[in-house]
């Protein structure tokens, strides 16, 4: 199999070397392989994108050749048989050994789920050392799929997500300097999802329970920031990542509501409430 730059992005074999169970529906994967000498990324919240196997296969089915055409040749491939592909957020990357973490969200794998689990979360929950997976992430340390980029100035961060968010706001805050202010809010299903967030920024970290399966127009969150007061700023910037409707509603909120700048806001749809990625690629989003 070629594994051909598609730059600034490539393809990576890898494998599991072991997972870590972080919350209820949180679980870490961390990935290693002979490839990852060549992975580099200097954002916060870098967008990968990963194919996993079916059931019953060993390693995920692609296309022999992956160079540019690639997407095609893996849409002709069998619905049954070509590999899941579905996209993540690096939660951190190492040297000596090369080695990336990728955190995953649960849904539907619990006894008795209303909603059964995706071919991702059932992947994720039984993951093992050994296990094969491809991923297509970035040859080049700054590239397009990283969308975090306070301007020089900020001097507030404003940071919104859910569960699938996760991972990329615990790196904005690992990576955020000795007094930068921050305020953030993370909704999550379950209070086991709470983690504790290691930063050295001056910051304010306020999570959302949902007493509900879905974060569809994000009601609590909005209700949340338009109560909440933020401190004064001059040149404020806002990113917020999650359930697509959700992104969309508070988006509304800071720019028209709080009037900052749409060029200070930052958002990004990582899922959308009853819609498979693959239902969303075919609308091209």
């Amino acid at each position: 199999m070629s594994t051909a730059v598609a730059a600034p992005f490539r393809f990576f074999s890898l494998q599991v070397v072991r997972t870590e169970r972080l919350g209820p529906s949180l679980v870490r994967v961390t990935f290693a392989g002979d490839d990852l000498a060549a992975f580099h990324s200097d954002g916060c919240d870098q967008s990968l994108s990963l194919f996993l196997p079916r059931p019953g296969q060993d390693a995920p089915v692609v296309p022999v050749e992956l160079g540019e055409d690639w997407w095609k040749g893996w849409m002709a491939l069998p619905d049954d048989v070509r590999a899941v592909m579905r996209s993540y957020t690096l939660r951190s990357l190492r040297r000596d050994p090369d080695e990336i973490d990728i955190d995953f969200v649960l849904h539907g794998v619990e006894p008795g789920a209303a909603v059964p689990a995706g071919p991702a979360s059932r992947w994720a929950a039984r993951a093992a050392a050994g296990d094969k997976v491809l991923l297509l992430g970035p040859a080049v340390a700054d590239n397009r799929a990283i969308r975090f980029r306070p301007p020089q100035g900020t001097d507030l961060v404003v940071l919104w997500g859910d569960e699938t968010a996760l991972p990329a706001v615990a790196a904005i805050l690992e990576a955020l300097p000795a007094g930068q202010r921050a305020r953030v809010w993370l909704e999550v299903q379950d209070a086991g999802n709470v983690l504790d967030l290691a930063t050295e920024a001056d910051a304010e970290v306020t999570w959302l329970i949902r007493d509900h399966g879905g974060a569809q127009d994000s009601p609590m969150a909005l209700s949340a920031l338009r109560d909440a007061r933020l401190p004064p700023a001059e040149h404020p910037y806002v990113w917020i990542a999650g359930e697509s409707s959700s992104v969309k509603t508070l988006r509304r909120h800071f720019v028209g509501e709080r009037g900052i700048d749409r060029r200070q806001v930052t958002f990004v749809g990582y899922w959308r409430q009853g819609l498979t990625e693959e239902q969303l690629r075919e609308q091209g989003e």
